[in-house]
């Protein structure tokens, strides 16, 4: 049976519980938990050449879940050739999930026809599930992208990467233009968040953005254009055109990446902002081109919080810091605080539940030390006794959380550690 928890995991978090040393042995003990867990429970071997990976207690592979479950393992990569294949095994079959369905979020590791086969959509028995989330489409091309940053490694730029890419430059510019888009999903449920208005979701208009049907809650769009998923996109298109550029050699690509991103940046800057209670600036949530805006933040990745750490702004960039500043108040209605602790919450979970993804997110956005730390206490003494991080938990009482095993929550959590001792991921 194949081991991925092998000596030099063991050495490296040996180091890491030595830098946490007796003031912060909690972190040490949470981080060896944690980490090692995602590398013994969460990877499947699949063949030779593939890793599959599962989120946690669900039995599928998120496109999303997955490029943040592996994210950190890409420092011990940047001086471990081992860790470097493991990677790379897993960037294969995320792109051999998307040429599978672009449109899909998550996939079983044969076809098996398990998940949500009853969907109103365009099952296969390959998909657990097909709900369109940009952000999914982008996850894979980062981890590619830092995967070569990291390690200098570019044989997973292969023809799977090449179709895979294509098909997601297809369905961008598809949505684009939603009005004229083959998708379509409906579920028979009785959680209006899991399923589209007829089908395609509200009506939107002609913004330059592209068009989400779900957020990264899995939840479905109030306004089709989430602009978080939007900033990640163009990120995500920029490091694509590198890509092409330097190691693909396909300048005509790389035009067509970077055209396309600012396309999605103009809207963005003419359509993604409103103004929050003070009359302020900020940046929107969501909108529809037609002139409605949320103005709210969710816990997942990517939200507005996590801009400065997707690469889309400074973390002084004036906007985000006043969106920061809105989004981490009562204004936002999945805001939440008590005696436990305060952070972001998402209409995916109860009211009053936190989210330790978001409570990462905030540690990773910033960089004075001392907040990081406070936000590390936090983080540990909020497991519920278990030593592992969840979905969410209740703000005055911890015991009481959603999802024992969620392995994106574990892995952020360990960043936000590597982080505060200045181990950080090469862009």
């Amino acid at each position: 049976m194949t081991s991925y928890v092998t000596p030099q995991v063991t050495q490296f978090v040996n180091q890491i519980q030595a830098q946490c040393g007796t003031d912060h042995a909690e972190w040490g003990d949470v981080f060896a938990r944690t980490f090692t867990d995602t590398l013994a429970n969460a990877l499947k071997p699949d063949g030779d050449d593939r890793i599959f990976v599962l989120t946690g207690d669900i039995p599928a592979m998120w496109q999303r879940d997955t490029t943040a479950q592996i994210r950190p393992y890409l420092i011990m990569a940047q001086h471990g050739p081992a860790m470097a294949e493991v990677i790379t095994k897993v960037v294969r079959r995320l792109f051999f999930n998307m040429n599978l369905d672009p449109y899909a979020n998550a996939f079983n590791q044969t076809a098996n026809n398990a998940g949500h086969q009853d969907d109103a959509t365009a099952m296969t028995p390959w998909l657990w599930e097909r709900k369109y989330e940009l952000d999914s489409l982008c996850y894979p091309v980062q981890l590619a992208y830092l995967l070569w940053r990291n390690t200098g490694r570019t044989d997973h730029f292969d023809a799977s990467f090449r179709s895979g890419v294509a098909k997601m430059i297809q369905v961008i510019r598809t949505e684009q233009h939603h009005e004229t888009s083959p998708y379509r999903f409906q579920r028979d449920h009785d959680r209006p968040e899991d399923t589209l208005i007829d089908g395609v979701g509200r009506p939107v208009g002609y913004t330059g953005m592209s068009w989400s049907g779900f957020r990264p809650s899995d939840d479905a769009c109030v306004y089709g254009y989430l602009v978080p998923a939007n900033m990640f996109a163009v990120v995500v298109l920029r490091q694509l055109a590198k890509i092409y550029t330097e190691v693909l050699h396909d300048a005509a690509a790389a035009d067509d990446f970077l055209q396309l991103a600012a396309e999605i940046k103009h809207g963005i800057d003419t359509y993604g902002t409103m103004q929050n209670a003070a009359g302020e600036t900020v940046y929107a949530y969501e909108v529809d081109g037609l002139g409605h805006a949320l103005l709210m933040d969710d816990g997942n990745v990517p939200n507005l919080l996590a801009a400065p750490y997707l690469g889309y702004v400074a973390a002084n960039e004036p906007t985000y810091v006043r969106t920061r500043k809105t989004i981490m108040s009562p204004e936002n209605p999945y805001y939440y605080s008590g005696s436990a602790g305060a952070g972001l919450g998402s209409p995916h979970t109860p009211p009053e539940y936190i989210w330790p993804i978001a409570l990462a997110m905030e540690g990773l956005t910033i960089t004075d030390k001392s907040a990081q730390a406070a936000l590390l206490n936090l983080l540990v003494h909020t497991t519920g006794g278990t030593g592992m991080m969840h979905e969410s938990f209740q703000v005055d009482d911890p015991t009481q959380y959603t999802r024992a095993w969620f392995s994106w929550a574990n892995m952020m959590f360990c960043e936000l550690v590597l982080a505060y001792f200045n181990l950080r991921v090469k862009q």
